[in-house]
């Protein structure tokens, strides 16, 4: 976006705008290319434009400033990295990309926004992030490098990977083929197995925590909302908060219950592959509470009835990662992992059948009637009943048909 007529400022405030998704990047190139045609009397600046054109308000260009001057700060402050360029920012934090000078390599560094700073629970979940993502060491994980903090400036170096995330194909309505789909979401199982054997919880497995490198390897990412099994007192503190993001979040994360453990990610893995092999995500609605809901009670769609060309296998799978009950799911990645692989090599996924099956006759033993409790409101999962009506209706044909045997043998002698 860069430009002769352009200040710095400009050029930086066009990126971060786009960044941020407040306009589009033809949007700011209309307002560039106005204030080119604009006289010498009228040197309007590109801020100017985007304001009288209500792209941006004047609060949001103000925390635009801060992010700038911030982006700055790490500029100058942060000892050993030279600061290339902005990657990103969210919420939570901004990414810059970087050259560690002792090394001469090129790296990634999370700067937490100074409006943080003196919140307290902020800084211990940055450097917690830090601590986490350092204990584990997988060719699919972004790997940790440093974390630390200097004039008020907190900072956590990582593994710059060059390439786009899986939420960048996604957005442009990819949808992956199937044997694809499964490569990319092998490589994700056997990173998130490797958290899991050292007793961590990603919590947040989604298309934008997902990188894929140039060459085509997967790299997990964002261990934010990462948490240990064995940490107790964070467990009992977060009771009750749903933490993760709506379209991918597993029930009982939802319900905010204290033994979340690696079938969450499970879940949240096959709501991922729903959504790439489908184009859509598994839930959709007008409110992030309301999505969630539908996590909780609405039966999932079979993945293969909105893409016919995948297989049942496939279908069975996500169908299995995604049960409600976390009980019904897969009990680890390795089960998983067998299952996948099985499907990519044209066999049918035996462990996603095995627990159909065993929750199709824990469903007959309850009568059909599954209850489940989302808050105060109680209801029946119509995708149970459903299947059982169906078998139900064969196994009574089945029995007329013995039936009508039975007498004709007895008619005929």
């Amino acid at each position: 976006m860069a430009d002769s007529g352009m200040t710095n400022y400009d050029t930086i405030l066009g990126r971060m705008v786009v960044d941020q998704r407040l306009c589009t990047e033809e949007e700011v190139r209309k307002c560039v290319q106005e204030k080119k045609t604009r006289s010498v009397e009228d040197p309007s600046t590109l801020e100017q434009i985007l304001l009288e054109k209500n792209f941006v308000t004047t609060t949001q260009v103000g925390r635009l400033r801060n992010l700038i001057r911030e982006s700055k700060d790490a500029s100058t402050q942060i000892p050993g990295y030279r600061i290339l360029g902005k990657l990103g920012s969210g919420a939570m934090a901004v990414v810059y990309k970087a050259k560690q000078v002792s090394l001469d390599r090129t790296v990634a560094v999370k700067v937490l926004p100074k409006k943080f700073v003196q919140k307290s629970d902020y800084v211990e979940r940055f450097y917690k992030e830090g601590r986490l993502a350092a204990k584990m060491n997988h060719n699919n994980i972004v790997q940790a490098i440093d974390v630390g903090e200097v004039g008020g400036l907190y900072y956590f170096v990582m593994e710059y990977v060059e390439g786009k995330t899986l939420y960048d194909d996604l957005s442009k309505g990819k949808i992956f083929g199937e044997a694809e789909a499964i490569d990319l979401v092998l490589q994700l199982a056997s990173a998130l197995g490797h958290a899991h054997s050292l007793g961590l919880v990603h919590r947040d497995v989604k298309p934008k925590n997902i990188m894929i490198n140039n060459d085509n390897v997967v790299k997990l990412a964002d261990m934010g909302l990462a948490r240990e099994t064995s940490d107790i007192k964070a467990a009992k503190h977060e009771q009750g908060k749903a933490f993760g993001t709506p379209y991918y979040i597993a029930p009982e994360q939802i319900r905010g219950l204290v033994d979340i453990d690696g079938r969450a990610d499970i879940y949240a893995l096959g709501a991922t592959l729903f959504h790439m092999v489908t184009g859509r995500v598994p839930f959709e609605a007008s409110s992030p509470s309301d999505v969630m809901k539908k996590h909780l009670k609405e039966p999932l769609t079979p993945p293969d009835h909105i893409n016919t060309v995948l297989t049942a296998g496939i279908s069975e799978v996500i169908e299995a990662m995604m049960a409600k009950d976390r009980d019904n799911r897969y009990r680890n990645m390795d089960e998983l992992i067998t299952d996948l692989r099985a499907v990519r090599e044209g066999r049918p996924p035996l462990l996603a059948r095995q627990k159909f099956n065993v929750e199709a006759l824990e469903q007959l033993e309850e009568g059909m009637a599954l209850e489940t409790v989302v808050g105060d409101e109680n209801f029946y999962s119509d995708e149970v009943i459903n299947k059982y009506r169906m078998f139900i209706i064969i196994l009574g044909a089945l029995s007329l048909v013995l039936g009508l045997a039975v007498l004709l043998l007895l008619i005929l002698r």
